[in-house]
């Protein structure tokens, strides 16, 4: 069974819409100055939830992705 989310604390949103994330958030996801996020509504019908994704664990996912799909196109 998976870990229940880890909470971090709170945020406030400035006056230009920029969020601090919590130095024990950064930490633990090892979110370094200058990395990128994606930000995302989600899960699907949870539109009042806001996620942040490193770009670069995307990048690996669709990398990895598209390989499988080659090997099956390869297969097929």
């Amino acid at each position: 069974m998976k870990d229940a989310p880890e909470v971090y604390g709170t945020v406030t949103i400035g006056e230009r819409g920029q969020v601090v994330i919590p130095i024990e958030a950064r930490k633990a996801l090892k979110i370094k100055p200058g990395d990128k996020l994606m930000v995302m509504s989600g899960p699907p019908g949870r539109a009042e939830m806001i996620s942040f994704i490193p770009v670069s664990r995307i990048s690996h996912f669709l990398r990895s992705f598209e390989r499988h799909i080659s090997e099956l196109k390869a297969k097929l």
